[in-house]
Protein backbone atom coordinates (compact mmCIF):
# COMPACT_ATOMS: atom_id res chain seq x y z
CA UNK A 1 0.00 0.00 0.00
CA UNK A 2 1.31 3.47 -0.83
CA UNK A 3 1.27 6.30 1.38
CA UNK A 4 -1.64 7.90 -0.70
CA UNK A 5 -3.81 4.65 -1.09
CA UNK A 6 -6.18 5.38 2.25
CA UNK A 7 -7.09 8.44 0.95
CA UNK A 8 -7.69 7.28 -2.68
CA UNK A 9 -9.96 4.55 -1.01
CA UNK A 10 -11.81 6.89 1.08
CA UNK A 11 -12.17 8.90 -1.64
CA UNK A 12 -13.36 6.67 -4.52
CA UNK A 13 -16.04 8.28 -6.72
CA UNK A 14 -15.93 11.78 -5.48
CA UNK A 15 -12.23 12.46 -6.11
CA UNK A 16 -11.95 14.03 -9.44
CA UNK A 17 -9.89 12.13 -12.35
CA UNK A 18 -6.93 14.70 -12.27
CA UNK A 19 -6.81 14.83 -8.53
CA UNK A 20 -6.26 11.29 -8.44
CA UNK A 21 -3.35 11.60 -11.41
CA UNK A 22 -1.85 14.12 -9.31
CA UNK A 23 -1.92 11.72 -6.43
CA UNK A 24 -0.42 9.29 -8.47
CA UNK A 25 2.01 10.91 -8.99
CA UNK A 26 3.06 12.25 -5.83
CA UNK A 27 2.93 8.32 -4.79
CA UNK A 28 4.94 7.66 -8.02
CA UNK A 29 7.74 10.43 -6.67
CA UNK A 30 7.94 9.63 -3.43
CA UNK A 31 10.07 6.41 -3.77
CA UNK A 32 12.89 8.54 -4.46
CA UNK A 33 13.07 10.46 -0.54
CA UNK A 34 15.78 10.39 1.65
CA UNK A 35 15.14 7.39 3.05
CA UNK A 36 15.18 4.94 0.07
CA UNK A 37 18.23 6.97 -1.43
CA UNK A 38 19.89 5.89 1.57
CA UNK A 39 19.04 2.42 1.12
CA UNK A 40 19.75 2.73 -2.68
CA UNK A 41 23.08 3.59 -1.45
CA UNK A 42 23.87 0.56 1.04
CA UNK A 43 22.85 -1.51 -1.81
CA UNK A 44 25.48 -0.10 -4.34
CA UNK A 45 28.10 -0.44 -1.61
CA UNK A 46 27.96 -3.95 -1.47
CA UNK A 47 29.54 -4.52 -4.70
CA UNK A 48 31.67 -1.99 -4.56
CA UNK A 49 32.35 -3.26 -0.46
CA UNK A 50 33.41 -6.70 -2.05
CA UNK A 51 35.46 -5.33 -4.88
CA UNK A 52 37.82 -3.36 -2.01
CA UNK A 53 37.87 -6.11 0.49
CA UNK A 54 38.99 -8.32 -2.66
CA UNK A 55 41.63 -6.11 -4.22
CA UNK A 56 44.97 -7.45 -4.31
CA UNK A 57 44.30 -11.08 -3.03
CA UNK A 58 42.47 -9.51 0.01
CA UNK A 59 45.01 -9.02 2.69
CA UNK A 60 46.44 -5.54 1.45
CA UNK A 61 46.04 -3.35 4.60
CA UNK A 62 44.92 0.07 2.44
CA UNK A 63 42.34 -2.06 0.60
CA UNK A 64 41.13 -3.27 3.71
CA UNK A 65 40.64 -0.04 5.23
CA UNK A 66 38.77 1.21 2.45
CA UNK A 67 36.89 -1.67 2.78
CA UNK A 68 36.06 -1.16 6.34
CA UNK A 69 34.77 3.25 5.11
CA UNK A 70 32.33 1.20 2.59
CA UNK A 71 31.06 -1.06 5.21
CA UNK A 72 31.13 1.46 7.79
CA UNK A 73 28.61 3.91 5.56
CA UNK A 74 26.53 1.49 5.07
CA UNK A 75 25.98 0.60 8.77
CA UNK A 76 26.19 4.51 9.50
CA UNK A 77 23.15 4.81 6.61
CA UNK A 78 21.08 1.98 8.37
CA UNK A 79 21.02 3.34 11.42
CA UNK A 80 19.09 6.64 9.63
CA UNK A 81 16.84 5.32 6.94
CA UNK A 82 14.50 3.67 8.97
CA UNK A 83 14.21 6.69 11.27
CA UNK A 84 13.19 9.16 8.51
CA UNK A 85 11.21 6.92 7.00
CA UNK A 86 9.10 6.42 10.09
CA UNK A 87 9.62 10.11 11.24
CA UNK A 88 8.38 11.73 8.57
CA UNK A 89 6.28 9.71 6.71
CA UNK A 90 8.31 8.20 4.10
CA UNK A 91 7.79 4.67 4.53
CA UNK A 92 7.29 3.37 0.33
CA UNK A 93 6.53 -0.43 -0.41
CA UNK A 94 9.87 -0.43 -1.87
CA UNK A 95 11.67 0.83 1.39
CA UNK A 96 9.72 -2.20 3.28
CA UNK A 97 11.59 -4.95 0.74
CA UNK A 98 14.84 -3.01 0.17
CA UNK A 99 15.63 -1.64 3.16
CA UNK A 100 16.27 -5.43 4.82
CA UNK A 101 18.01 -6.82 1.67
CA UNK A 102 19.92 -4.05 1.90
CA UNK A 103 20.83 -5.39 5.42
CA UNK A 104 21.45 -8.63 5.04
CA UNK A 105 23.75 -8.05 1.78
CA UNK A 106 26.19 -5.59 3.08
CA UNK A 107 26.41 -7.99 6.25
CA UNK A 108 26.55 -11.74 3.87
CA UNK A 109 28.89 -9.90 1.63
CA UNK A 110 31.45 -9.11 4.48
CA UNK A 111 30.95 -12.57 6.46
CA UNK A 112 31.66 -14.47 3.43
CA UNK A 113 34.30 -12.44 2.19
CA UNK A 114 36.10 -12.86 5.15
CA UNK A 115 35.66 -17.03 5.82
CA UNK A 116 36.73 -16.71 2.17
CA UNK A 117 39.52 -15.39 3.17
CA UNK A 118 40.62 -17.84 5.83
CA UNK A 119 39.83 -14.31 8.45
CA UNK A 120 36.86 -16.11 9.94
CA UNK A 121 35.34 -19.86 10.54
CA UNK A 122 32.25 -20.48 8.25
CA UNK A 123 30.85 -21.85 11.29
CA UNK A 124 30.57 -18.21 12.47
CA UNK A 125 29.40 -17.11 8.73
CA UNK A 126 26.99 -19.65 8.94
CA UNK A 127 25.47 -19.18 12.61
CA UNK A 128 25.17 -15.23 11.68
CA UNK A 129 23.22 -15.64 8.41
CA UNK A 130 21.61 -18.83 8.98
CA UNK A 131 19.75 -16.77 11.84
CA UNK A 132 18.83 -14.35 10.09
CA UNK A 133 17.52 -15.66 7.05
CA UNK A 134 15.70 -18.23 9.33
CA UNK A 135 14.36 -15.31 11.22
CA UNK A 136 12.91 -13.19 8.03
CA UNK A 137 11.25 -16.62 6.98
CA UNK A 138 9.86 -17.24 10.32
CA UNK A 139 8.43 -13.20 10.33
CA UNK A 140 6.75 -14.19 7.01
CA UNK A 141 5.00 -17.62 8.52
CA UNK A 142 3.51 -15.85 11.40
CA UNK A 143 2.44 -12.61 9.93
CA UNK A 144 -1.11 -13.48 9.32
CA UNK A 145 -1.18 -13.66 13.26
CA UNK A 146 0.52 -10.69 14.21
CA UNK A 147 3.81 -8.94 13.50
CA UNK A 148 7.13 -9.64 15.90
CA UNK A 149 8.46 -6.33 17.11
CA UNK A 150 11.93 -5.81 17.05
CA UNK A 151 13.69 -6.20 20.67
CA UNK A 152 15.53 -4.28 22.43
CA UNK A 153 18.39 -7.39 22.35
CA UNK A 154 17.83 -7.47 18.56
CA UNK A 155 19.32 -3.84 17.88
CA UNK A 156 22.44 -4.65 20.40
CA UNK A 157 22.53 -7.86 18.71
CA UNK A 158 22.80 -5.96 15.42
CA UNK A 159 25.45 -2.90 16.56
CA UNK A 160 27.49 -6.03 17.91
CA UNK A 161 27.99 -7.87 14.76
CA UNK A 162 28.34 -4.60 12.83
CA UNK A 163 31.37 -3.59 15.65
CA UNK A 164 32.58 -7.38 15.11
CA UNK A 165 32.90 -7.81 11.72
CA UNK A 166 33.94 -3.93 10.97
CA UNK A 167 37.47 -5.00 13.66
CA UNK A 168 37.54 -7.97 10.83
CA UNK A 169 38.11 -5.97 7.80
CA UNK A 170 40.34 -3.97 9.21
CA UNK A 171 44.02 -5.61 9.19
CA UNK A 172 44.44 -5.69 13.00
CA UNK A 173 47.19 -7.05 14.65
CA UNK A 174 48.06 -7.57 18.50
CA UNK A 175 45.70 -6.72 21.19
CA UNK A 176 43.55 -5.34 18.72
CA UNK A 177 42.95 -8.34 16.90
CA UNK A 178 42.18 -10.23 20.27
CA UNK A 179 39.67 -7.43 21.20
CA UNK A 180 38.07 -8.25 17.70
CA UNK A 181 37.47 -12.29 18.65
CA UNK A 182 35.70 -11.37 21.85
CA UNK A 183 33.74 -8.71 20.56
CA UNK A 184 32.62 -11.67 17.57
CA UNK A 185 32.20 -13.77 20.44
CA UNK A 186 29.86 -11.67 21.93
CA UNK A 187 28.14 -10.96 18.65
CA UNK A 188 27.40 -14.96 18.16
CA UNK A 189 26.13 -15.17 21.62
CA UNK A 190 23.50 -12.94 21.02
CA UNK A 191 22.48 -13.92 17.55
CA UNK A 192 21.76 -17.15 18.84
CA UNK A 193 20.02 -15.67 22.38
CA UNK A 194 18.00 -13.07 20.47
CA UNK A 195 17.05 -15.65 17.91
CA UNK A 196 15.40 -18.17 20.16
CA UNK A 197 13.86 -15.28 21.63
CA UNK A 198 12.07 -14.31 18.24
CA UNK A 199 11.45 -18.32 17.88
CA UNK A 200 9.37 -18.18 21.19
CA UNK A 201 7.59 -15.04 20.47
CA UNK A 202 6.36 -16.48 17.09
CA UNK A 203 5.67 -19.74 18.91
CA UNK A 204 3.03 -17.80 21.57
CA UNK A 205 2.18 -15.00 18.40
CA UNK A 206 0.52 -18.69 16.49
CA UNK A 207 -0.63 -20.01 19.64
CA UNK A 208 -2.77 -16.95 20.64
CA UNK A 209 -3.93 -15.96 17.07
CA UNK A 210 -5.21 -19.92 16.41
CA UNK A 211 -7.04 -19.00 20.28
CA UNK A 212 -8.60 -15.71 19.01
CA UNK A 213 -9.67 -16.99 15.60
CA UNK A 214 -11.21 -20.39 17.33
CA UNK A 215 -12.98 -17.92 20.15
CA UNK A 216 -14.29 -15.63 17.12
CA UNK A 217 -15.63 -18.88 15.30
CA UNK A 218 -17.60 -20.04 18.13
CA UNK A 219 -18.64 -17.14 18.62
CA UNK A 220 -20.42 -16.31 15.64
CA UNK A 221 -21.96 -19.74 15.33
CA UNK A 222 -23.52 -19.59 18.66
Amino acid sequence: MGEGDGVDAQGEGKTPRGAKIAAAAVNQASVWNIANLLTMLRLVLVPAFVALMLADGGYDPAWRALAWAAFAIAMITDLFDGHLARTYNLVTDFGKIADPIADKAIMGAALICLSALGDLPWWVTGVILGRELGITLLRFLVIRYGVIPASRGGKLKTLTQGVAVGMYVLALTGWLATLRWWVMAAAVVLTVVTGLDYVKQAIVLRRQGIAERKAALEEKEA
